[in-house]
């Protein structure tokens, strides 16, 4: 009976010690990586963004960036506003429940709400039409903002995206875990900080694969943002609804006017690339396909230039892109990072790779 008594102890003071490196963790991470916008309360969310106005001589139209699953408006903000500053009026947006913005109320559980509120924010913030780039989970976002506020969108840049039903429909198991009642906020309170913090680095290397991470990335990206208990629920609850989500709306792409460009590469380790961004090409009428060798997830960060390119074409201006894509795979043509990074794996987002 003593070893009975003594093993309910060593499970409890375990618990409250994982407990504690949690909220110590999590605190951290805040004091580490603050905000570094403004906050705005729309649709009855607290949203923190970072508004860029336009130059004097601006030759763009407003420009709003999205960003994927388990990350933050500075994953975008990083590489594209200081190519672009100055050229357009730019909006960095972290979604409901990611960053330092808060989940709001039901309706941003899906990604039609949370387009709802990015619209709502634009509106509080007088933009009235825009090019629309999402990276990764965001495509659905980009979809859903293009079905329902189609005469505010003049553009679509999708990169790398999730947009279509996958085979068998499945994401990683700490989503479903992170998602169950009771036992999800037990897990995101005890362990996943923890978990997420010891397998980082090999995850995001899985996410640039098979390009090499760029220097510093983490920290100018903020990524660990997503292992505080509020973040990682709010980033498992998107992933885990996704597949329900587009395999619905997915059949109401052909409604879908605005002009779209879709960059993707042939050796992207988190989404499947032949389902979702061919699917976009074939599903959206005249939406042009920009497909890039050896191309990981993060064009964003590796082909900024290209996505540059598709930006100023969508505005009107004339761009080769497929000479472009040509440039950039020569650029990245010996890239060979992460050689134990499996490919095709239908899950999203930095921390995703590590959890799995």
């Amino acid at each position: 009976m003593n070893l009975i008594y003594a093993a309910i102890a060593f499970l409890l003071a375990l618990l409250l010690i994982l407990v504690g490196v949690t909220r110590i963790g999590a605190w951290l991470i805040e004091r580490r990586y603050p905000p570094s916008g403004e906050f705005v309360t729309v649709n009855g969310t607290r949203m923190h963004f970072v508004h860029v106005p336009a130059g004097k001589d601006a030759d763009l139209p407003p420009l709003v960036f999205i960003h994927g699953a388990s990350g933050n408006l500075r994953d975008q903000m990083v590489p594209f506003r200081p190519l672009l500053e100055g050229r357009a009026e730019m909006l960095f947006i972290d979604r409901p429940g990611h960053g330092w913005s808060d989940r709001g109320p039901a309706g941003n559980l899906d990604p039609t709400g949370q387009a709802g509120t990015i619209a709502a924010l634009m509106d509080e913030l007088g933009i009235a039409r825009a090019i629309i780039v999402g990276h990764s989970f965001a495509g659905a976002v980009l979809t859903a903002f293009a079905l329902d506020e189609a005469d505010r969108t003049q553009g679509l840049l999708f990169l790398a995206p999730a947009s279509h039903p996958w085979p068998g429909g499945g994401t990683a198991w700490h989503y479903e875990v992170t998602t169950t009642p009771v036992i999800g906020r037990f897990f995101a309170e005890t362990l996943a900080y923890p978990g997420g913090k010891m397998q980082m680095t090999s995850a995001i290397e899985c996410v640039f694969a098979p390009n090499p991470v760029p220097e510093e990335y983490v920290t100018e990206a903020a990524i660990p943002l997503v292992l505080r208990p509020r973040a990682f629920r709010a980033n498992a609850r998107d992933v885990a609804g996704l597949y329900d989500f587009v395999d619905e709306l997915a059949p109401r792409y052909g409604e879908i006017t605005a002009p779209t460009i879709v960059i993707s590469g042939d050796s992207d380790t988190v989404v499947y690339e032949e389902i979702h961004s061919v699917g976009l090409a074939r599903d959206i009428p005249a939406a042009e396909l920009v497909w890039v060798k050896n191309l990981g997830h993060k064009p964003d960060w590796i082909a900024t230039d290209l996505a540059i390119a598709a930006i100023e074409k969508l505005a009107g201006e004339q761009r080769d892109l497929e000479a472009l894509a040509r440039d950039v795979e020569e650029r990245i043509a010996g890239d060979r990072s992460g050689p134990n990074c499996r490919d095709e794996k239908p899950v999203l987002g930095p921390i995703d790779q590590a959890m799995r």
